[in-house]
């Protein structure tokens, strides 16, 4: 976040609504986020808590907030990828001790996934440097103004990802 912002664009509103602006930011945190959050987490860090095995941990837990049994289509679909791809990707995270891959109890030719315990803790680290990074990030903001983004970025995720 190293670029400079003027007080002239400060005082003009967002573009279009603040379409522009949201892109900008996804474009932006997409290719950090990820990367500092296994980096940063603490040091020591195993080896297993890679980017990759993130993602699986995060898709899982945020398609389990819709249905309890969630599927390898159904993390394909929080990833955006082709269903082979996120196969290969929860591989990987199977192996390295995050996911539990179970029968369907709908029906027995899919995956019944979840995550285990060394996940949570993953998750759970990377959440709370997730709530520190916005914390840090509007901390000059008003207490008011903090709670309301954080309430409308919340609606937002929740309105989206359904």
């Amino acid at each position: 976040m190293s670029s400079e912002v003027t007080e002239n664009e400060k005082a003009r509103p967002a573009p279009n609504g603040g379409g522009p602006a949201l892109f900008r930011l996804v474009r932006f945190w997409s290719r950090r986020w990820a990367p500092e959050v296994v980096e940063r987490l603490y040091e020591g860090a195993p080896q297993t808590w890679t980017v990759q095995n993130l993602y699986v941990i995060d898709a899982i837990h945020s398609a389990a907030q819709a249905d309890p049994e969630v599927t390898v289509a159904d993390v394909a679909r929080q990833l955006g990828l082709d269903r082979s791809v996120a196969s290969r990707m929860i591989t990987d995270a199977v192996r390295d001790g995050f996911v539990l891959r179970e029968t369907s109890g709908q029906d027995a030719r899919r995956a019944r996934l979840s995550l285990s315990p060394a996940a949570e803790k993953f998750l759970d680290a990377t959440h709370e440097y997730q709530r520190a990074a916005f914390a840090e990030l509007v901390a000059h903001w008003p207490a008011e103004d903090r709670r309301r983004f954080a309430g409308y970025l919340g609606r937002l995720a929740k309105e989206v990802l359904r």
